[in-house]
């Protein structure tokens, strides 16, 4: 199972883009509310409904906990003292995390990016606290996956697909992903 964590101010397309990828290829993935609202507000004023809150979700055994960005919704996961505890302890026990745009701030400022190479939203670098920073759209060293901000989105949820060992060429296809890359100038 995949969580991905939303908090007020949530940036809506590193959410539901990598949700909608991660369905789209068979995984089962839940939106999981910080607050025990079943209705968060994303930055832009979208209100998304979780399928279930933080207090009621078994992370036990729990194959990837994601992270979008938004402001303040990245500062907003870095509050939650739960959920900073499920990502200390699901990197302990080898599992995955990943993190998009201000978002990896959480997991700088909990040590887990020493070390590690690692990319976020230009402007946050600073609370990257150990990483290589690499300013690269997506990436990937062992268990943890950032992203930059809402352009990385797609190409963040493929590269957690092919974290969890899928084949992630289909979708891209299928998408137009690939065309649409193919066209850029």
């Amino acid at each position: 199972m995949i969580y991905i964590f939303l908090a007020n101010g949530f940036e809506e397309v590193e959410a539901l883009a990598p949700l909608d990828i991660l369905r789209r290829a068979g995984v089962e993935a839940q939106l999981v509310s910080i607050t025990n609202e079943t209705v968060v507000r994303g930055a832009h004023g979208v209100g998304v409904t979780v399928d279930t809150v933080l207090p009621d979700a078994d992370l036990t055994g729990a194959d990837m906990l994601v992270l979008p960005g938004g402001l303040p919704g990245a500062t907003n996961l870095d509050a939650c003292e739960p959920l900073r505890k499920a990502l200390v302890k699901q990197v302990e026990a080898g599992g995955m995390v990943a993190a998009i745009c201000a978002a990896p701030l959480v997991l700088g400022h909990l040590g887990l990016l020493k070390g590690k190479k690692a990319t976020c939203y230009p402007g946050f670098e600073t609370e990257l606290e150990g990483a290589d920073y690499t300013a690269s759209l997506v990436e990937r060293d062992g268990q943890i996956i950032t992203g930059k901000g809402p352009g990385a989105a797609f190409e963040f949820g493929y590269t957690i697909l092919a974290a969890l060992g899928i084949d992630a060429e289909p979708l891209r296809e299928g998408m137009m992903y690939n065309f649409l890359m193919s066209t850029a100038s």
